[in-house]
């Protein structure tokens, strides 16, 4: 996420199994979140105070931008990944170019699946 977002010469992005909302990720104190594991102190300087994943995906744009997310993922609850989507599919949406951007969830973990990702490779990069 982070690369693709000040890189320009990436012609689109897939983000898997790191997708959320980083702010809620790192900060709450219940339920599945850095506060309750031993990675509890994470580094990245105001990375919470100014911007989360759905705005490093607005840097993305407008190049193609897509989620891939496992159902039982214990990184984020699929409520927190869906709410930050919907943020980015609205601001892809709003300048006409939803069909730049898609989120596949499937059923497993904190995994690559490679399904609708090999289909949005296919379709945004041409392949055969």
């Amino acid at each position: 996420m982070r690369v693709p977002a000040v890189l320009e010469d990436y012609c689109l992005s897939i983000c898997s199994g790191d997708f959320g909302d980083w702010t809620r990720k790192i900060t709450d104190v219940y339920g599945r979140t850095f506060m309750q594991s031993m990675e509890w102190e994470m580094p990245y300087f105001k990375l919470g105070s100014t911007f989360s994943y759905a705005e490093m995906a607005y840097l993305i744009f407008p190049r193609p931008f897509m989620v891939e997310r496992g159902n039982d993922d214990l990184v984020q609850p699929n409520e927190w990944v869906a709410y930050e989507y919907g943020k980015v599919r609205y601001f892809y949406d709003h300048y006409g170019l939803g069909e730049k951007t898609d989120i596949e969830f499937f059923n497993g973990g904190h995994s690559m699946r490679g399904e609708g990702t090999f289909d949005f490779l296919h379709k945004h990069l041409n392949w055969p």
